[in-house]
């Protein structure tokens, strides 16, 4: 073995025992949200069709509510990374604390819009008669919780910047618990039904926050940081994070008309969907997992001007996401029979989902690819590009979905529209990549 090749290996093992000490507990906070819809689905679905058609227009929607600010986890983490890279870490908490104060601004007005407007919301998805309620019913409730379901969010990103991706792990696992038993309680306990499932969310997701707030202040404390908001900062937070909220916005949009076209299909279409999307968005954030590692170490490497670093990570990442990709489409179809029983006993429902899973699966790999250089460039601080990406990829994917009702397929063809939507950002995120233009460096992009 040469010393070029001696070294090479080494680095490679170096940036896997990073990856891998980021990623695994990363996977756990990641999909703690979509762990939160899988149980409330699986609850709520042996209620009835109808219900599950019901929590399927409204978790759309409310996950919507949620993940357009999702920035205010992935810019935090790419600032606060880039200043402990660069040495500067009361400055560092200090940015992740502004980021903390927007999370509540945001979360209190998108209260104010969901409440009043929730029918309407739930009309334009088209529900049929029977689910509508239902889905009122659960959206109104959950809405409660938007504001620590953000603080949750810009709390993770202050701790995933530090390189501390346990402690989520830890409040991710407690939160999965208490809102597994406080749904099973109030809907089945308290006879509550659709409305104890949005309850039990709620409250858990109150306890969630109450946390991550806990572990930040300390931190601030201890390192000398100022707790008041500053609204310069505040504002800072909010111009690093409009690209990326114009990119998820984009992403979102191309979720809900997948999901406005299923529910159109017919109740049993739009619960398979349910179903379906489910775990797709478990297999995204278990890949999204090395994409959090992907924004820590590249926004370390460019604060600390290590461009070679920040090159080499992103080529393992790379790598890494294309092996679990394929891991992930291989699990799904060995498990599909056995997963569908667990959400539903309707046998219309299971064929409906059983063809659309196989294409899930096969799209695995490029999902792996696209999560990864994604993470890759927000740890970069890449958003401008980002955003104009998402764009573009939403004005292929919708004339695509909006013609599957017209042209036929049903619900497999829904979910091949979205595998054209994921290779399309993979083309675009590789692009940006391979040209270099994302690695600037400095504590401050």
């Amino acid at each position: 073995m040469t010393q070029a090749s001696a070294t090479l290996r080494a680095a490679r093992r170096q940036h896997d025992r990073e990856i891998v000490a980021l990623a695994v507990p990363a996977f756990g906070a990641l999909v703690a949200e979509p762990l939160f819809v899988m149980a409330d689905s699986a609850i709520v679905g042996h209620l009835g069709t109808a219900q599950l058609a019901g929590l399927a227009v409204a978790s759309a929607l409310l996950t919507t509510a949620v993940s357009i600010f999702v920035f205010l986890a992935y810019a935090t983490t790419a600032g606060v990374a880039r200043r402990v890279g660069a040495g500067e870490l009361q400055g560092a908490i200090r940015q992740g604390m502004d980021g903390i104060w927007l999370a509540l601004l945001l979360g209190a007005a998108v209260i104010a819009v969901v409440l009043p407007t929730a029918p309407t919301l739930v009309e334009l998805f088209g529900a049929s008669d029977t689910a509508t309620p239902y889905a009122t019913t659960y959206l109104r409730i959950s809405a409660l919780g938007i504001p620590a379901m953000l603080v949750v969010l810009a709390a993770t990103g202050v701790l995933r910047g530090l390189q501390d991706t346990k402690t989520p792990l830890y409040v991710a696992i407690a939160g999965f618990i208490a809102n597994a038993a406080l749904n099973v309680g109030l809907v089945y306990g308290a006879d509550l039904g659709i409305a104890g499932s949005a309850w039990g969310t709620v409250i858990a997701q109150v306890g969630m926050a109450a946390v991550y707030l806990a572990v930040v202040v300390r931190g601030a404390r201890r390192h000398g940081a100022s707790l008041r908001p500053h609204a310069a900062g505040i504002r800072a937070s909010a111009q690093a994070g409009a690209p990326l909220l114009v990119r998820t916005l984009s992403l979102r949009a191309i979720l809900m008309i997948a999901t406005a076209v299923a529910a159109r299909l017919g109740d049993a279409d739009i619960a398979a969907h349910q179903i379906i999307l489910s775990l797709w968005s478990l297999l995204a954030f278990a890949l999204d997992a090395i994409a959090i590692a992907g924004q820590a170490i590249i926004g370390r490497c460019l604060g600390a001007e290590d461009v070679q670093g920040a090159r080499d990570a992103c080529r393992r990442m790379v790598e890494w996401g294309i092996a679990v990709g394929t891991a992930l489409g291989l699990l799904v179809v060995i498990t599909r029979p056995v997963f569908l029983a667990l959400f539903t006993n309707d046998s219309v429902v299971k064929d409906t989902a059983l063809p659309a899973l196989v294409i899930v699966a096969v799209s695995q790999p490029i999902c792996g690819v696209v999560f990864v250089l994604d993470g890759v460039l927000m740890g970069a601080g890449d958003g401008p590009y980002l955003a104009w990406a998402m764009l573009l990829t939403l004005a292929v994917f919708t004339p695509v979905a909006l013609l599957v009702p017209v042209l036929g397929g049903g619900l497999t063809a829904v979910w091949g529209a979205m595998t054209l939507m994921m290779t399309v950002r993979m083309l675009t995120l590789w692009v940006r990549t391979r040209s270099g233009r994302w690695l600037v460096t400095g504590a401050t992009r």
